[in-house]
């Protein structure tokens, strides 16, 4: 017995120190260089960047823009993002654009907010609130007293009904309707489906998209976008990350509650349309950049790039 209890404590242990190399806790600082390169302009041609904000979790000690374009700052008017709007012209092909991100991100946990809560029940294109949603979400939380404790049994849900899977076709758009039909997906997928269900019980719930920052390098790139959840429950934004918590069961309890410091949050919300609006109408959500020329949308690259700092004392 002995034995059995010591190796269940050696287990515990290796999958706590394994986790920690995951996440980081508290604080973290760090730089961020988001490059894009644009294509070759033949007509004329507008160009919308997302562009991260200070809030109460993530402060910036620098944020630069470089660009051979002149550029404005706009804002959608349902979720405030903001957002650069550039126009270029032909003769800034194969141009390069760099916003410079220097930042002290803190550990987000349960937090108040100014603002109506009840503005994030509203339904998405791909977030519908209907009855399918609503009986899954009854049944789901029956046993939930109040709406913290419905939260969690939805956590659980789409932990238990989904998993990380990005094969095949339809995943990474956030649907909650393929979500729960698939029960396969990306962060994008688990979290609308998540979020969906929160919302056909009453439990206003948001949608944000950014980065993750490696925990175990101090340095390199990024490959792309990270998307996370909270829900509102005792007077508080509840942060929750579906998503990891499939990846590294060992971080289950740890993600219905918590996102870690070595994250940068880009854009909030689903259904973005700034002003200028684009031709292609509101963006599924803001990862960026979006390029039109002559009305039509045009790839465009973009590169990641972190620096990890030490903290100040």
């Amino acid at each position: 017995m002995k034995k059995i209890i010591l190796l269940a404590v050696l287990v515990f242990a290796a999958n706590l120190i394994a986790a920690e190399k995951k996440i980081i806790r508290n604080a973290d600082r760090f730089e961020l260089i988001y490059s894009m390169t644009l294509p070759e302009i033949k007509g004329p041609a507008r160009l919308w960047v997302p562009l991260a904000r200070t809030d109460s979790h993530q402060r910036f000690e620098v944020l630069s823009v470089e660009s051979p374009v002149p550029w404005h700052k706009t804002r959608d008017k349902f979720h405030q993002n903001e957002i650069l709007v550039l126009n270029p012209s032909k003769d800034d092909s194969n141009k390069k654009i760099t916003i410079h991100y220097q930042v002290i991100r803190r550990e987000k946990i349960a937090h108040s907010e100014v603002g109506n809560p009840k503005r994030h029940l509203k339904a998405e294109k791909l977030v519908p609130n209907n009855e399918r949603f609503k009986q899954i979400g009854r049944q789901v939380t029956a046993d939930g007293d109040d709406d913290l404790i419905k939260g969690k049994a939805i956590y659980k849900h789409v932990l238990e009904h989904m998993r990380y899977d990005k094969s095949g076709k339809g995943w990474g758009r956030g649907d909650a309707l393929y979500a729960c039909d698939a029960r396969t997906g990306n962060c994008t997928d688990f979290h609308a489906y998540f979020i969906g269900l929160c919302r056909s019980v009453n439990i206003p719930a948001r949608f944000a998209i950014g980065f993750t920052i490696p925990a175990d390098v101090n340095s390199g790139a990024i490959g792309g976008y990270h998307c996370w959840a909270e829900f509102f429950a005792d007077n508080k934004w509840v942060p929750v990350d579906i998503s990891e918590a499939d990846k590294h069961p060992e971080l289950t309890e740890y993600y219905f509650g918590h996102h870690p410091a070595n994250r940068l949050e880009l854009s909030r919300g689903r259904d973005i349309l700034p002003q200028p609006a684009p031709k292609a109408g509101s963006f599924n959500y803001f990862f960026g950049p979006h390029l039109e020329v002559s009305g039509k949308e045009l790839p465009i690259k973009a590169t990641f790039e972190f620096k990890r700092l030490p903290l100040k004392n």
